[in-house]
Parts: C-alpha cells; sequence; structure tokens
C-alpha cells in the first residue's frame, strides 16, 4: 500500500506536469478511443466544478469557470501526465431548472450512457455546495452512479464561503447521506479552490482511484 504522503508527493508531481484538453463529446460516438483510466467530475451547475479542475492541476483556466456556449451538454476530456497516466472528464452540470425538456433527456441518456458503458471510469465525483448541502438533484445523481455501480466520492466544495460552525454540520449530514448510498466512498472531502483548502488530499485520492 502506497503511503498517504507519498501518494501526495507523487500526485503533485503528476499534475504539474503535462494536462491538457483533449475533446468535447456530445454523444457516445465521439467519446475518445479506449486508454488510460478516467474520473469523472459532476456536479450542480455553479457548483464550482471548473474552478476545482483548475485548483487540482494547478491551472487558472484548463476548464473554463464560466459557462461555455455549445459545451454545456457535453463530456469535456483532459489528458494527465506524459505519457497520459490518466484521463479528467468535466461532466455537463445538472440542476438546471429552466433548461428544456428535450436539453434534459438528452443530458440523462449521455450520462447514464457513459457511466454504464465506460470501462476505464474508475471513479466520479459528485461535487456539493458547501453552503447548500445535499439537494434532491444530488440525490438524483448519485441514484443514477448507484444504478450503474460506479463507486463515487462526495466532495464538498466552497468551505471557505461559510463558518467553521455551519461547515462542521453540513459535513456531517453530508456523511449520513453518504451511508445511504451503496456506492458512495465514506469519506466525504472538503475543498475549497480559492484557498487550496483540501486539493492535495483530493489530488493524491484521484491519482489512487485511477490506480484500481
Amino acid at each position: 500500500m502506497t503511503d498517504p504522503v507519498d501518494l501526495v508527493e507523487q500526485a503533485r508531481k503528476l499534475f504539474a506536469g503535462r494536462v491538457e484538453f483533449l475533446l468535447s463529446a456530445p454523444s457516445l460516438k465521439f467519446l475518445p478511443d479506449p486508454g488510460p483510466p478516467e474520473i469523472a467530475f459532476a456536479g450542480r451547475s455553479n457548483v464550482g466544478k471548473s474552478s476545482l479542475l483548475n485548483a487540482l492541476t494547478g491551472r487558472k483556466s484548463i476548464a473554463r469557470t464560466s459557462v461555455t456556449p455549445g459545451r454545456t451538454q457535453e463530456l469535456n476530456f483532459f489528458e494527465v501526465g506524459s505519457p497520459t497516466t490518466l484521463r479528467l472528464v468535466d461532466m455537463p452540470g445538472y440542476g438546471f431548472a429552466k433548461a428544456p425538456l428535450k436539453v434534459v433527456d438528452a443530458w440523462k441518456r449521455l450520462v447514464r450512457d457513459y457511466l454504464r458503458g465506460r470501462v476505464e471510469l474508475k471513479r466520479t465525483l459528485v461535487l456539493i455546495d458547501s453552503r447548500h448541502g445535499v439537494k434532491d438533484v444530488d440525490r438524483d445523481m448519485m441514484k443514477m452512479l448507484d444504478e450503474a455501480a460506479v463507486g463515487y466520492r462526495l466532495v464538498l466544495t466552497k468551505a471557505d464561503k461559510i463558518k467553521a460552525s455551519e461547515l462542521e454540520a453540513v459535513l456531517a449530514a453530508t456523511q449520513v447521506e453518504a451511508r445511504k448510498h451503496p456506492a458512495a466512498f465514506p469519506v466525504v472531502h472538503v475543498t475549497s479552490s480559492e484557498k487550496g483548502m483540501g486539493i492535495e488530499e483530493l489530488r493524491a485520492a484521484v491519482l489512487e482511484d485511477a490506480s484500481i
């Protein structure tokens, strides 16, 4: 078993190296050829997914922090390492109440098919906004992952935006929620992209998950 300190350092070196955008896949036929292990990132719109991807990779704009027209309903793939050690997959944000039903259905179909059929997918990170806690749309995503038998980690984002006592309560509630789901990892990660909180540990977890 890899020493946690060594894993943190290995992950730091890996993400400090080559990280490049590979492609956007609007449907399954556009997915990249099978290759290195994949770690997917899921979360509600505006949960801070792009900011977290930027923080993990130590870049300012590897993932754009504003909504990119035409890419909001696509799977975006990024390669990490040279040669490529793993791929990060930025999944389209969910919970867009005002989106047309057709758009929502297309999103569900794309995500569900990817989750169920992608052998390279090793783990999904489900991002939860610390200010709001787990919402019903998050539970829907977790249920989809449970049904697809895809293991996932819950990651609290924007932890610097609330008081420590509130964060403690949200973390406890999130841990309770995680125990209700068969595919959820028991450890909940607490992060702040802005302050760098929990980024090293999450980076190491991503590397560890890619190696399973």
